[in-house]
């Protein structure tokens, strides 16, 4: 989801949990209304061969953006709430 070069120093989790927010939570308004599996999710941002860490790392943020109201986690499926969807349109302007 990012490159670390070999000058730059690793990225604190938290940071890394904010950048997989953050792609999440973008990946899910670029394809709105489209719903997704988490498993597709994971498939979309990381491909196939995702390893358990990456996996990991994107359902904690479905479940984090889930919690603060910005994603929809129905089941298995995920989609960007109203106010997400909202605050994207007028982020957008």
């Amino acid at each position: 989801m990012h490159s670390e070069g070999p000058n730059r120093p690793r990225p604190s989790t938290n940071e890394h949990d904010r950048t997989t927010e953050s792609a999440v939570l973008h990946r899910l308004l670029d394809i709105r209304p489209v719903k997704l599996s988490v498993a597709e999710l994971i498939r979309e941002l990381a491909g196939e061969e995702a390893d358990f860490g990456t996996r990991d790392a994107i359902e904690r943020a479905a479940r984090e953006l889930s919690g603060v109201g910005l994603i929809h986690l129905d089941g298995e499926y995920v989609a960007p709430t109203r106010a997400a969807i909202r605050f994207d349109e007028l982020r957008d302007r």
